[in-house]
């Protein structure tokens, strides 16, 4: 029986590579079924996802940015049913941190061989809204707030480095309190990012070395000073790779105070004051306060299959 891959695809993605004649050519070769459908608006991806699952194919595959990743993502939580990333926006932040390949053509061999490896990866809960990267307040969203849809369809990737430039100056101290599985801490910064992933959009480039997708806890986050290399890692991770250049070698030396603060929960209540608005992979979801939980391994997601090394 042949394998059957639904593909759901955002045409409005920052990249311009879906390859209609190369992917049939390498599904039919490979013997796959294959099937597509574009989405309109916020919400589609989740729906056909929903859809393709309960129609019993085999794998779900999102071509899109992060927010189309984590909308369709949102469709299989809890379901056997794996999904692959297809990377076709700018910062492609979840397929850095598998080892997706960027190409469209090699993310697609992913799924056409004989065999096909997954990740079991956690997934956040925000309100009733599933996350796979990040719930933030403070600087970074007010970069994704200020970059609007109507900036965003005139200027391109260009909105978010004018947005960006707007938050920096605009930057304050704000007060955050937490409740991190029933302890309260609080700390005052200029950004709070709870964290799923860890990575910044760029190889070597992550937030702590410890954040991990896949270990059953939130990672929570406070920069509480303006460190360069911090903040622009921030701006990066919404820009993506052709936004501001932010490499590994800029990150504080070891000898030096960290420009941040990080500890571990399953569950998290923010609240800050004043209170912020929050962006939740992309979009724009209220303000504090919100109470933010993790549900682990909630998505297999496709990855490359591991190399064998020779022992002794």
């Amino acid at each position: 029986m042949n394998r059957r891959i639904f593909i759901i695809a955002n045409p409005a993605a920052g990249q311009d590579s879906f390859d209609v004649k190369g992917l049939n050519a390498l599904f039919g070769q490979a013997g796959v079924d294959w099937d597509v459908k574009f989405t309109k608006q916020w919400g589609d991806g989740l729906q056909l996802a929903k859809e393709a699952r309960d129609a019993g194919v085999d794998v779900v595959a999102a071509y899109g940015g992060d927010g189309t990743v984590a909308e369709v993502a949102s469709g299989l939580v809890g379901s056997d049913v794996p999904l692959a990333i297809l990377p076709g926006g700018t910062a492609n932040v979840m397929s850095v941190e598998l080892g997706i390949p960027n190409r469209f053509v090699d993310a697609c061999a992913l799924i056409a061989g004989d065999h096909i490896a997954t990740r079991a990866v956690d997934v956040g809960l925000v309100d009733d809204r599933y996350f796979i990267l990040r719930v933030s307040v403070g600087l970074e969203a007010k970069m994704v707030e200020g970059a609007d849809r109507t900036l965003k369809d005139r200027l391109g990737n260009l909105a978010y480095g004018l947005s960006a430039l707007r938050a920096l100056r605009a930057q304050e101290v704000v007060r955050y309190e937490f409740d991190l599985d029933g302890k309260t801490v609080i700390e005052e910064g200029i950004a709070c990012v709870v964290a799923n992933s860890g990575n910044l959009g760029l190889p070597g480039l992550r937030m702590a070395p410890d954040i991990d997708v896949g270990d059953g806890l939130l990672d929570v986050v406070v920069v509480n000073n303006t460190n360069l290399a911090t903040v622009r890692g921030l701006v990066a991770s919404i820009l993506g790779q052709e936004g501001i250049a932010v490499s590994p070698e800029e990150e504080l030396p070891a000898n030096q105070v960290r420009s941040f603060v990080h500890w571990q929960a399953r569950e998290v209540g923010l609240r800050s004051t004043p209170a912020g608005v929050v962006q939740c992979d992309g979009e724009m979801i209220g303000e504090t306060p919100k109470r933010i939980r993790v549900i682990p391994g909630a998505v297999k997601i496709v990855v490359p299959v591991p190399t064998l090394t020779a022992s002794g």
